[in-house]
């Protein structure tokens, strides 16, 4: 699902009582066991969700979540249990202290500074990026990134859905990353983008038939985390961050799209498949 970033003066208007059903949302919790958390009726979560909704024009509770989250604009944190789907997500007791929440943790390590400037710079008019000394490479010897992912397709709305997406990386020795993208499309025709590049910030061109994008340039703000910022005839398309998690069994890539008046923010999910 693509929203906008909700406006800052929408965002300042949630009370706490939103905002803390938002927190818990982007935890990975349900209606049901917000409600129980917080000892309150399901009825009355959905009806703190509706006005936060209303008052960010965010049409999704569960993206309006993940916004605020990424903006941080909150200072107090809950204890959570690990994101779980809406069906197995068991009703906790309410906690309390100064630990972070598991889900602000996962979207810190899916949206770090350095990766998230890189990202909203990416609405900014386009200006190469200067390389970085060598002492910035991250990149481990066998990095987590490394590997064969596929996108979990069932995620993405029917009318928007690909058939297959693979993404590979790997890592050279003269430390350079080798991307290669595959897009099945609905009716069964591919397409292919094939880059090698180092984590400096250089765009360097892109081979294959997606005719979108002709250039690509990284940036590794951790070792688990790879930014990638496509573009077209000089000028950005969009800027991706791509996270492993901790198991090294799946990835997220956060995406922002260049050329709004408000970037707009768009996050998909692989997993292991090589």
């Amino acid at each position: 699902m693509t929203v906008q970033f909700p406006m800052p003066a929408a965002t300042a208007a949630l009370t706490d009582n939103e905002l803390e059903v938002l927190r818990l949302l982007a935890a990975g919790h349900t209606v049901k066991s917000i409600a129980v958390t917080l000892g309150k009726s399901e009825a009355s979560i959905n009806e703190r969700l509706r006005d936060a909704r209303r008052k960010t024009g965010v049409g999704s509770s569960r993206e309006l979540a993940r916004l605020l989250d990424a903006q941080k604009i909150w200072d107090k944190n809950i204890d959570l249990s690990d994101r779980r789907s809406p069906t197995d997500a068991p009703e906790q007791p309410r906690q309390s202290g100064p630990k972070w929440s598991k889900g602000t943790i996962t979207m810190l390590a899916t949206l770090p500074l350095a990766a998230f400037g890189l990202m909203i710079a990416a609405n900014n008019p386009f200006q190469p990026a200067a390389p970085l000394p060598a002492a910035h490479a991250v990149a481990p010897r066998s990095s987590p990134l490394a590997g064969r992912w596929s996108l979990d397709v069932a995620r993405i709305p029917a009318e928007e859905r690909p058939r297959a997406v693979t993404i590979s990386f790997r890592l050279g020795d003269d430390r350079k990353w080798t991307t290669v993208v595959e897009i099945v499309a609905p009716d069964g025709t591919t397409r292919r983008a094939e880059s090698t590049a180092a984590a400096d910030g250089v765009a360097v061109p892109i081979g294959g038939n997606m005719d979108f994008i002709d250039t690509v340039s990284l940036r590794q703000p951790a070792p688990n985390t790879l930014v990638m910022t496509l573009g077209k005839q000089g000028a950005p398309v969009s800027t991706r961050v791509y996270t492993v998690a901790k198991d090294q069994k799946s990835m997220t890539e956060t995406i922002v799209w260049a050329g709004e008046a408000m970037p707009k923010l768009e996050t998909t999910y692989f997993n292991r498949i090589g």
